[in-house]
């Protein structure tokens, strides 16, 4: 993937597993926040929620990077916040743009923007990307912050007001969060990136046992907390609707797909059935990411035609409870 070096693009990796084959995730490093009122950040950064400010890097094949797009959606915030997404292989340059072009500064490289808001930058290059485009800069490059912006962040510019992260329901979410990321959105990594046989092995049953416990919790509740749709269900998801395509055969997540799991299969289905959510997803370029930018596990580069995908197959999700969902006005 590489990263910079005191502004200075390198490839060399961003993350080194441990002396024990398990994969470490660095932390984002821009972490400011956007407010209705422009009230400061921790960082005593200040950014005001404004119209054709904000642009949204992504990639269509990153689950991160998708969060966001998909709250974007939620939220009815496209004439808001512009988007555009970098090529789906990440190669020696890291993300680039490609024949789709910057369309704020015409940069080449996702790197150049980073390089723009910290010439001395040192650290990896991901998407999403939130940026300011009047300050020239990065407003935050952490997706579970972005998201939250984007779901109260923009007041009355948002034109669904569905609260995902309504403050009756935050401690359950976040419980529920913290494991979904370390055993599934994280775990999926941990797995397909273990250099031992032992840190591969504590991963995938984590992510197996995981799964397990969702399935069971989506038995008898339409969603994860609260029998509505929060930022929980949706941070599932981005991983959800990439198992079957990359992770279970490329990163050795092969126990069971998400097919083969009675609720977790309807309630996938659903979540992709939301109006909107179905643009989001872009499987032809998820596979073209994962096998042809891992050349440690696939070196042939080589991309599965399959599986086939049914998501638009009914859910039958609605015996458990009616929906709560609420469209963009």
């Amino acid at each position: 993937m590489g990263r910079l070096i005191d502004g200075v693009w390198s490839n060399e990796p961003v993350a080194k597993p441990s002396a024990d084959g398990r994969f470490k995730r660095p932390d984002s490093s821009f972490r400011s926040w956007i407010t209705p009122d422009g009230s400061a950040s921790p960082d005593g950064r200040s950014f005001k929620a404004a119209t054709a400010r904000y642009h949204l890097y992504i990639s269509h094949a990153c689950p991160w990077a998708h969060r966001t797009a998909i709250f974007r959606k939620l939220k009815g915030l496209e004439q808001t916040i512009s988007i555009s997404a970098v090529d789906p292989l990440m190669l020696e340059n890291g993300w680039e743009f490609g024949e789709r072009k910057d369309p704020i500064n015409g940069f080449r490289h996702l790197y150049e923007v980073y390089l723009q808001a910290d010439p001395r930058y040192s650290g990896k290059v991901t998407v999403p990307v939130l940026y300011d485009t009047v300050g020239k800069t990065i407003v935050s490059n952490e997706s579970s912050e972005i998201i939250r912006m984007l779901n109260a962040g923009f007041g009355s510019f948002a034109r669904n007001d569905t609260d995902y992260r309504p403050a009756a329901l935050r401690a359950e979410i976040d419980a529920v969060n913290e494991r979904v990321y370390h055993d599934v959105n994280n775990g999926v990594y941990k797995a397909g990136f273990a250099t031992s046989q032992a840190a591969y092995e504590e991963a995938f049953d984590r992510l197996f046992d995981t799964l397990d416990w969702l399935d069971e919790r989506l038995a008898d509740n339409r969603y994860l907390v609260g029998g509505q749709l929060t930022e929980a269900d949706w941070r599932l998801f981005t991983t959800l609707i990439r198992f079957d395509a990359v992770y279970f055969g490329h990163f050795k997540c092969n126990r069971r797909r998400i097919a083969d799991y009675p609720n977790l299969s309807g309630y996938l289905r659903e979540l992709y059935q939301v109006p909107g959510v179905a643009e989001t997803v872009h499987i032809d370029e998820i596979k073209r990411h994962y096998y042809g930018s891992h050349e440690s596990i696939n070196p042939t580069r080589i991309v599965p035609k399959g599986p086939e995908l049914d998501l638009d197959a009914p859910h039958d999700r609605d015996r458990i409870a009616p929906a709560t969902l609420r469209r963009a006005g």
